[in-house]
């Protein structure tokens, strides 16, 4: 598929119980380079402050939508979002993650490249002492056909 920087990406972002992380996931999302993007918090029925710091970074961008509901778990939050998305392409992010502020430019960029339908990427595990490990099992720049993506570990 082609794409261009008009090209919507729905990040969905289930929502369960992470006042303390919330804010620098969503923070990480919305400064994005790449910036035609839908953004869905699915509060999945948190006790805590989540919704109400859904709410409220709903009023400072027009690009996030909030979904409240009762809570049904990651899969339910997950499709909650997928069901009112409207991007060409979706994107999850966990809620009490961040992201590099490239991140989704690099893998539009990876798809429009290669002509793929899905781009994934490494991961950070960025410990309290500051030490960052990255872990992947996928080569740089690797392109898969549909048999070898499903039996990659």
């Amino acid at each position: 598929m082609d794409f261009n920087s008009n090209t919507l990406v729905s990040i969905i972002i289930p929502i369960y119980n992470v006042e303390n992380y919330l804010e620098q996931c969503i923070i990480s999302v919305v400064h994005q380079t790449y910036k035609n993007l839908e953004i869905i918090l699915v509060n999945d029925g948190s006790p805590d402050n989540s919704g109400k710091i859904c709410d409220d970074f709903a009023l400072m961008d027009k690009r996030i939508k909030v979904i409240h509901k009762m809570n049904g778990g990651l899969s339910s939050a997950r499709n909650a979002g997928i069901d009112i998305a409207k991007g060409e392409y979706l994107g999850f992010v966990d809620s009490d993650d961040t992201i590099e502020p490239f991140m989704y430019e690099k893998l539009m960029t990876a798809i429009k490249r290669d002509g793929t339908d899905l781009a994934v990427c490494a991961i950070n595990y960025v410990f309290e002492n500051g030490k960052k490990l990255t872990k992947t099992n996928l080569g740089k720049d690797t392109i898969f056909d549909f048999y070898d993506a499903r039996n990659c570990k």
